[in-house]
């Protein structure tokens, strides 16, 4: 009898780890092609991991609440007699167990007179070293700069810091260990002030949660995982760019008018029922193409203009709060198009369907 191994699969480009939610298969069950097997959450998106081949399950490599690594096998699936083996990509196991034993020359790297270490780091680093965008965030909300997150050693796939070995970091750098680095090589950001603002606004938050603990009249109850992202993500965007609220007024009597002439008959006619976001959403298209510097992002000092106009709308989960699916190539639908488009993404939100490319790539929101 053949043994495959169920992999962690990558759920978007920037995905590098997902976080198992529930197991819906027990060792020993029985599962189909394409029945789905456990559910998993990353920072973008949540959804059910559906198996590639059939047979009985008689191993589950990880515990619900596990952050895994993609790549990495979650479950072993025998097949029923004859069956060809599925094997994972080797790739992944070969090095994690390796790189903690490069931890002592990754933190000589912080000396800037061991030229040679430095550039021999900078290998592994720098120029191949990749990212994640929840390591990203919690660099960013921690203060730490490039120069000192390329100094982190990484126990990653290539080297990767995960979340773990950054969290790591920040604890030993808060207990005087690792505090070195951010003295003798400041990160080469654009406004280093904001670092250091970030670093002296840690300090009264873990205070106001010490006080919490104290007062028997104040009742803590920990964020859920989504509530923990939405912080997280906030975050991030007060970091990232100056927030400005401005308002407009607009005389809608016209397009209510003419929505409510119109939306018995459209339905009929096309399937579908229209709302105000299409409409909003045909406006917003119309205004970028006559403005395309509204469509744009920020690299350091570099604007980025984008060509495709991709917007993302803002719809309900079953849990209340919001995610943000994103219509692709929106200048490129009429009216019926948009309608169509925002309700299926709209009715997928509601019943946590949305796939993990649905959210991403967002031009104007």
């Amino acid at each position: 009898m053949s043994q495959s191994e169920l992999i962690m699969p990558k759920m978007g480009e920037s995905i590098m780890e997902a976080t198992i939610l529930k197991w819906l298969k027990k060792e020993g069950d029985t599962v189909a092609i394409d029945e789905a097997v456990l559910e998993i959450a990353t920072d973008k998106v949540d959804s059910e991991v559906p198996s590639p081949f059939e047979g009985t399950i008689t191993q589950l490599l990880y515990k619900e609440g596990d952050v895994v690594e993609v790549g990495k096998p979650i479950a072993i699936i025998s097949g029923a007699g004859g069956g060809e083996t599925i094997i994972s990509a080797p790739a992944v196991e070969e090095t994690p167990r390796e790189e903690p034993v490069r931890q002592q020359p990754v933190q000589q790297e912080a000396r800037p007179e061991r030229e040679p270490v430095t550039a021999q780091a900078t290998n592994n680093t720098s120029v191949n070293r990749f990212y994640s965008p929840l390591v990203m965030n919690i660099a960013r909300q921690e203060g730490v700069g490039m120069a000192e997150l390329e100094s982190i050693p990484g126990t990653g796939k290539d080297n990767r810091v995960t979340k773990s070995d950054i969290l790591d970091y920040v604890r030993n750098r808060t207990n005087g260990t690792a505090a070195a680095p951010v003295k003798e090589t400041p990160a080469p950001v654009s406004n280093p002030a904001a670092v250091q603002k970030s670093e002296e606004s840690a300090a009264p938050v873990q205070q106001r949660q010490s006080a919490a603990v104290v007062n028997s009249n104040v009742e803590i109850v920990e964020m859920d995982r989504m509530r923990k992202l939405i912080a997280d993500h906030m975050v991030m965007s007060k970091h990232t760019s100056p927030h400005v609220t401005s308002f407009v007024e607009v005389d809608m009597t016209n397009i209510v008018g003419w929505r409510n002439r119109i939306k018995k008959r459209f339905e009929e006619k096309e399937g579908q029922k229209i709302t105000f976001t299409p409409i909003f959403i045909e406006a917003v298209v119309k205004a970028i193409k006559e403005f395309p510097g509204i469509n744009v992002s920020l690299d350091g000092y570099n604007i980025l203009y984008k060509k495709d106009i991709n917007i993302g709308m803002a719809a309900a989960l079953p849990s209340g709060n919001l995610i943000v699916p994103v219509i692709k190539n929106a200048d490129r639908m009429n009216l019926v198009g948009l309608t169509a488009t925002v309700n299926d993404l709209a009715n997928r939100a509601r019943e946590n369907k949305l796939k993990p490319e649905e959210i991403q790539g967002g031009t104007f929101t």
